[in-house]
């Protein structure tokens, strides 16, 4: 419900840029409804009047089709009125009314009469609660607010919204609420699929690229995936176990690589010409026979064991542990 063709040039061409393509017809004037508006004040009838005494044709109204209600165009509308005008242009947006409401409040503030701070806050608390899993900047660029007032907002909203795990930005793509969630998602499809480009993780994680590329590195470092001011930021919990330092027998410190990361650092090792000797080839094929890091496969193939012979097994498997060990000693006193 703004102000028209009262607006400075540059601000009527980035309203038109704001406006969706939709289809345009001519409709009867008394079957619209009025604008679901976020100005308080109503129209402003000496400028109703004035493009009422215009030669020039008025641009086509938005109307929500679903309800036939005004997005923009209310003096224009008017206008028509004033003319005798029984028909009118529109342009039709397709949406739910909520989405609507939010065109409406963003076409409002680039052009027009501007809003109020009142008028602008009321409409992102509107906008929060109907939409919670828009990002702050989504809403603060349809209201003309700061991202930061947005966030106070939500914060100061009665409706509890679920606890979502991720909102939709600007540019209608979804992305984690926490970059922590979006790293520990990335460093899972990593360890699932150790072959998927970075542009692969990144989709399947809803993570930037740059990011999917860090997580990347870290895990081949043997890093936890999840940066330590990140991880407090959120208050998650600390690594697992297999993703943490550990004591072993020596008394020297040492750090458990992840799973993720050695289904990637293997088979580079083996590109390496001082493990192309005999031994060396024994010893990563029988690494890459053990680096299963999924707890559901060691699971499967302990089931798959018949119970009488669930034992002797048992104590096969603590054998090689115990070899696999004391190799990981001896290894671990060369790095020292």
């Amino acid at each position: 419900m703004s102000l028209d063709l009262a607006a400075p040039a540059e601000d009527t061409q980035a309203a038109e840029a704001q406006r969706p393509a939709g289809q345009q017809a001519t409709v009867a004037i008394e079957s619209l409804q009025p604008s679901d508006s976020p100005r308080a004040g109503g129209l402003n009838d000496e400028h109703a009047q004035i493009l009422a005494e215009l030669d020039s044709p008025l641009p086509p109204i938005l109307v929500h089709r679903a309800s036939m209600r005004v997005i923009d165009g209310m003096h224009r509308l008017r206008a028509a009125r004033l003319r005798g005008d029984k028909n009118i242009e529109v342009e039709f947006f397709d949406g739910e009314a909520e989405d609507a409401f939010a065109l409406a409040v963003k076409l409002n503030v680039v052009h027009g009469l501007p809003l109020s701070q009142a008028e602008r806050t009321a409409a992102a608390t509107r906008i929060v609660t109907a939409r919670p899993h828009w990002s702050d900047r989504r809403i603060a660029a349809n209201t003309g607010l700061a991202a930061g007032t947005v966030a106070a907002i939500r914060r100061r909203s009665t409706v509890q919204s679920e606890q979502l795990n991720a909102r939709a930005g600007r540019d209608g793509r979804i992305r984690p609420l926490h970059a922590a969630e979006g790293r520990i998602r990335a460093s899972q499809v990593i360890a699932a699929h150790p072959d998927a480009s970075l542009r692969e993780i990144a989709q399947r994680a809803g993570i930037a690229t740059a990011t999917a590329k860090d997580v990347r590195d870290r895990i081949r470092q043997g890093q936890d995936p999840v940066p330590q001011r990140t991880r407090a930021a959120v208050q998650l919990p600390a690594p697992r176990a297999a993703e943490t330092p550990a004591r072993p027998a020596t008394g020297r410190a040492t750090t458990r690589t992840s799973a993720a990361a050695l289904s990637m650092i293997l088979p580079n090792m083996s590109k390496d010409p001082s493990l192309r000797t005999e031994a060396g080839r024994m010893l990563l094929q029988l690494m890459n026979l053990h680096s299963i890091g999924d707890e559901a496969k060691w699971r499967r193939l302990a089931q798959s064991v018949p119970r009488h012979r669930a034992a002797t097994l048992a104590q096969a498997a603590r054998r090689c542990a115990d070899h696999w060990l004391r190799l990981a000693h001896e290894l671990e006193m060369r790095c020292s």
